[in-house]
């Protein structure tokens, strides 16, 4: 995944993830506790990573490590909201490639011949 399209996915799997956690969350009894958890990171990495931060990458990783290992424990102890975590298991999985897709180009992608 060349670096631009890794940057769109990695866009849109951010958005997709907050707009996941606004429509999980929206009829919890504490909604705004679970918005400014779970939502607002989301929300605050996809700015940063619109805004070329240079460690928004990085940070998309990290925080996706954390929303895969609630996906996974959601999944695993609430059955009724099954589909939302292993949507959530997914996104984050794109996350994390979209984040280290550049780095990882990098350094096993093709390598140019010296002349």
């Amino acid at each position: 995944m060349p670096g631009r399209a890794a940057h769109a996915v990695l866009a849109v799997a951010l958005a997709a993830l907050c707009a996941l956690y606004v429509a999980w969350f929206h009829d919890d009894r504490h909604r705004v506790a679970a918005l400014l958890v779970f939502a607002l990171p989301p929300l605050l990495m996809l700015a940063a990573v619109l805004a070329r931060r240079p460690s928004a990458r990085f940070w998309s990783g990290v925080l996706a490590l954390l929303w895969f290992s609630h996906g996974v424990m959601s999944a695993w102890s609430q059955p009724q909201s099954a589909r939302n975590a292993w949507a959530a298991i997914v996104l984050a999985l794109l996350v994390v490639a979209a984040a280290s897709a550049p780095g990882l180009q990098a350094r096993f992608g093709r390598r140019r011949e010296r002349r």
